[in-house]
């Protein structure tokens, strides 16, 4: 019995959350597998009403769960970063989710932007470390508002944070088997301190524990042109929690937009939160033309992560038999109800 905590969340969140779960409904009387689900009401909503971000006690609450599936944060009645720092942030703090995956795969009958390539040339995984580097909040403004203002943000990179995350991506490109290369994705000409530290790291426990592993470096300006010139290049890419934010939404690009991008925050020793990675989409709230497929995806990424392969495959596969039946992978433009895509997977499933 799997435990699982649900956080619809705001906007279009609850929409895709109630297809995910239609999904995940159909995937476990298949295989066998039983779950229990709990529901919280944290967002912009709750805020609003009550102006508790997230209550007491939540994240001791959250730990009781094996996993946690989330639709989308933010409310435009609520100034921006107040969410955001207030739970996704938090959660991922407090349930130390030091791992950022991200699926980058282009699905069949999918567009992309990228002239000439297809699903064989867009199937690469992201790593992306979480809970370090700029996103930690250190630093602090002196003499706010004057001609004299000072704004400091430090990025944090411990030995301990970025070997476990190294270690994460190694073992994944081992567990993916594809291509069986692990890429290194920096700023080594210039962030000398930090990706100095990241490098090292790197070329040790690759040379030491995993030399069936290939590795690569690339600069992350120069990750921004080759995945766009050759994508095919990169089997896993690890990197740090700034740049692994900015090159997993042009990584969603090419693989079709927001509504195929599927996303989770990883404690390989923990809880673990699987959401979309697109927004609320606030424009397109209860009209029921949401692409649920990156949701579907996440509890498919989910159930990976929970250690249930096959019926991971089978959401996966099932998003893949859905795909070319859908005029386009955007909001309103993909032939169908957000409600129907969700019961195609299933009847998929």
């Amino acid at each position: 019995m799997y435990k699982i905590a649900v956080i619809p969340g705001d906007g279009t969140g609850p929409e895709v959350i109630r297809e995910g779960l239609k999904v995940l409904d159909a995937v476990c009387k298949k295989m066998g597998i039983e779950m229990e689900f709990a529901n919280f009401d944290f967002g912009g909503g709750r805020y609003l009403k009550t102006g508790e971000i997230l209550p007491e006690g939540a994240t001791s609450e959250l730990r009781k769960f094996d996993a946690i599936y989330l639709g989308a944060i933010g409310h435009p009645d609520v100034k921006p970063g107040i969410l955001e720092r207030g739970i996704l942030l938090r959660l991922r703090f407090e349930l130390d989710q030091y791992i950022n995956l991200r699926p980058v795969k282009l699905y069949p009958n999918v567009y992309t932007p990228i002239k000439n390539k297809g699903p064989e040339d867009i199937d690469f995984v992201v790593v992306r470390e979480n809970t370090e580097g700029l996103y930690t909040g250190t630093g602090g403004i002196l003499k706010k508002g004057t001609p004299d203002e000072v704004a400091i943000q430090t990025s944090i990179n411990t030995r301990k944070g970025v070997e476990r995350c190294l270690r994460f991506a190694f073992e994944y490109a081992r567990k993916r088997n594809k291509a069986k290369k692990l890429t290194l994705c920096g700023k080594t000409n210039v962030l000398t301190y930090a990706f100095d530290l990241w490098e090292r790291a790197f070329n040790e426990i690759g040379e030491k524990d995993y030399p069936d592993i290939a590795r690569d470096y690339v600069h992350v300006d120069a990750m921004t042109l080759y995945m766009i010139e050759c994508p095919e290049k990169y089997d896993v890419v690890v990197t740090d929690n700034m740049f692994g934010d900015i090159i997993t939404d042009q990584a969603a690009i090419i693989q079709g937009g927001l509504g195929v991008a599927a996303g989770g925050n990883i404690n390989p020793e923990g809880v673990s939160m699987f959401e979309p990675i697109g927004g609320t989409a606030p424009a397109f709230t209860g009209r029921n033309e949401i692409n649920p497929l990156a949701a579907i995806g996440s509890a498919g990424m989910m159930m990976e992560m929970l250690g249930e392969q096959k019926a991971a495959e089978a959401i996966e596969k099932a998003i893949m038999e859905v795909t070319p039946k859908m005029k386009s992978m955007r909001a309103a433009e993909m032939g169908y109800s957000t409600t129907e895509v969700g019961d195609m997977v299933v009847r998929e499933i």
